[in-house]
């Protein structure tokens, strides 16, 4: 597995130009740090992808070789290596007090695909849960079933747990998903 620090550096380089985006959107540029699977920091504003949950930093599995890995890393990776081969853009679509809840595309060849459903049907972002432990985005938990039931991504490994349960528990005083 690669760096974090040279997956930033690769997200970071200068990127090829393209045409703008579309009215609404803007674009990733260099210059922004990603914190974690799902969100990044870009001068003052922290933004985060609407619906999706990445692994927490932290938390781990265990590889098929018996190595344990950082799962939070896992996630950073795959969102860096999307970003740099995507050039995604972005739409706000929400925001906190703290952070502004984004919607990317990325553009693969002609086709124009949703960053956070890549994330989570490639195994390395989960749908987010509510207070409640149902999904913020319900189509997202499809994607992520399918993906858990074709074992891919972190889901290939057997203990790999779900970030929004380990959020839910701290927060929630126990709660599980279904």
């Amino acid at each position: 597995m690669r760096s974090p620090a040279l997956l930033l550096a690769l997200v970071l380089a200068p990127m090829p130009a393209t045409a703008a985006p579309p009215e609404g959107y803007f674009e990733l540029k260099p210059g922004m740090t990603l914190e974690s699977g799902d969100s990044w920091r870009d001068g003052e504003g922290h933004f985060r992808l609407f619906g999706v949950q990445a692994c927490l930093r932290g938390t781990f599995y265990t590889d098929k070789a018996g190595s344990r890995r950082d799962c939070g890393e896992a996630s950073l990776a795959v969102l860096a290596a999307y970003i740099k081969d995507t050039t995604p853009v972005c739409a706000r679509v929400a925001r906190s007090a703290e952070t502004v809840f984004v919607s990317c595309y990325a553009t693969i060849g002609a086709d124009r695909l949703d960053l956070a459903n890549l994330m989570i049907s490639s195994g390395f972002g989960f749908a987010s849960l509510d207070g409640r432990g149902l999904p913020h985005h319900a189509p997202y938990a499809v994607v992520e079933q399918a993906a858990r039931e074709k074992k891919v991504g972190l889901w290939q490994f057997e203990d790999v747990q779900h970030p929004a349960i380990l959020l839910g528990q701290s927060a929630n005083g126990g709660w599980t998903s279904p």
